[in-house]
């Protein structure tokens, strides 16, 4: 089992200092919007994903006047079957030493096994990341915490452009293989490259100069060798969710449809074409059996390349006449069917928000039955519903409730507490004014409470405090030697 125990933050959003302890379980984080709730699990997932669900700029996360914000976390990792796992938290040693990509020593005795993880966020400079304060790359860190977060924004998973769809893929792209976190950085730099690339050809072109087309291949080469990798992975991806999206989506609605997905390329041009969903109505056994063929096609890197490469050099002269790069996975799409129907466009409010949460879920599934990781086989991603309960009809609230209480670590969030279902049995916090305490608004308000950032009296809370106050004040040195 996996989950978060400590959890410090330094000038990240709203909070200039809090420290807080978690148990595994269920944790309600209540506050009316504009307090910090989610700025909580947008630390939580940063450590997952190394991005944020709610921009795109890192800067955005440091809080207002300061150079640098810091995220720490101790994570325990336990081996299934011991013994008072989540009693017995407090026995890790906080210095077990480790590092990316084996698992720690003794991870498989009957001792938890503690790691923790800094996170230095700068304005304007690269990022720092520690591992049991050891200085590592951040993609280093990728695949010792994993999560899943659902938000009312995940709507536009169904409803909004193909970037918010690729975004959701390559989330959990880098949480299962989390060396394509370069790969996928390294394609961005080149496509970017090769983009203006192509817009000083087109001037030339239209200035009658000449056209080096050798300075476009050797841009083309990486574009596609990197493209493919993201390609295929992407398609891997797919297939792995769609009997869990099935499933999970069956579960949640009332009136359940067949939920579908396949994954649309831009080297489908080549010929590899997706069965339309009209196929699925006329002839499902054969659309089923096309629907296979393409995910394996898909997922044969070196096919992806070789297609990739000749729609490339097909495409030269239409890229170079518009100034854009026209193949390549920037360009793809997560394709949704309700039936035989395409659920952007055809499904209702509720049919979108169960197909969203079906989605989430069947990530979620993925992650944790996941063998290939770090932690394979010993490890159950930590689930945040971020405002998700509000949203649901009681059915659905009431279904999710169900599939979730279970769970190793699940954080949710929520504006009241009535929000929460009562067959949660939740260890509550409330969020005011970026202010944590322990337990539920009422008790806040009556004062049987303490701030969760001076309740915690173990070495372990303690220590992570004093850890996150010393990665602040190196972070900040940092940012101010780079100034200079």
């Amino acid at each position: 089992m996996m989950f978060i125990s400590d959890l410090a933050l330094s000038n990240f959003r709203s909070y200039e200092n809090l420290l807080v302890h978690f148990e595994p379980g269920v944790t309600a984080l209540i506050g009316e919007n504009g307090q910090g709730k989610t700025n909580i699990v947008e630390a939580i997932n940063y450590l997952a994903t190394l991005s944020s669900h709610r921009v795109s700029s890192d800067s955005a996360m440091i809080r207002q006047g300061s150079n640098a914000a810091v995220i720490r976390a101790r994570v325990i990792h336990d081996v299934p079957g011991t013994p008072d796992a989540r009693q017995g938290v407090g026995q890790a040693s906080s210095g077990v030493e480790g590092t990316s990509g084996a698992k720690p020593a003794g991870a498989n005795s009957s001792a938890a096994q503690a790691t923790t993880l800094d996170v230095e966020i700068y304005a304007g400079h690269a990022n720092r990341a520690r591992i049991n304060r050891g200085a590592v790359r951040p993609p280093e860190i990728l695949g010792i915490v994993r999560s899943v977060l659902f938000s009312p924004d995940d709507l536009d998973l169904v409803r909004g452009d193909p970037q918010v769809r690729r975004s959701f893929l390559d989330s959990v792209m880098v949480q299962l293989h989390p060396r394509l976190a370069s790969i996928a950085s390294d394609y961005h730099k080149i496509s970017v490259q090769r983009a203006a690339l192509l817009k000083k050809l087109r001037a030339a072109q239209h200035a009658g100069r000449h056209v080096d087309l050798d300075a476009l291949d050797a841009f083309s080469e990486p574009l596609v060798n990197l493209g493919s990798e993201l390609t295929a992975a992407r398609a891997q991806i797919i297939s792995g969710l769609r009997p869990f999206v099935a499933d999970f989506y069956a579960r949640l609605t009332p009136h359940p449809a067949a939920a579908r997905l396949a994954y649309r390329a831009s080297v489908d041009a080549s010929g590899v074409d997706l069965p339309r969903g009209e196929d699925f109505a006329l002839h499902p056994e054969s659309a089923e059996a096309s629907l296979l063929h393409h995910d394996s096609v898909l997922q044969d890197v070196q096919a992806v390349r070789a297609q990739f490469r000749n729609l490339i050099e097909m495409r030269q002269k239409e890229e170079i006449d518009r100034g854009i790069n026209l193949v390549g996975p920037h360009r793809d799409d997560m394709v949704l069917w309700l039936d035989s129907l395409p659920a952007r466009g055809y499904a209702s409010h509720g049919e979108s928000w169960s197909f969203a949460l079906a989605l989430r879920m069947a990530s979620w599934e993925l992650l944790r039955t996941d063998e290939s990781g770090m932690w394979a086989g010993e490890d159950e991603p930590i689930l945040i519903l971020d405002d998700v309960f509000a949203e649901l009809d009681s059915r659905r609230r009431s279904r999710l409730a169900d599939i979730v209480q279970h769970a190793t670590q699940v954080f949710i969030t929520a504006a009241v507490g009535d929000d929460v279902p009562d067959s949660l049995a939740a260890h509550t916090f409330t969020v005011h004014q970026s202010v944590v305490h322990r337990g539920s608004p009422t008790d806040v308000d009556t004062g049987a409470t303490t701030e969760s950032t001076t309740d915690e009296s173990d070495v372990a809370a303690t220590e992570a405090e004093a850890a996150a106050s010393d990665a602040l004040r190196d972070a900040q040195r940092a940012s101010h030697e780079q100034n200079r």
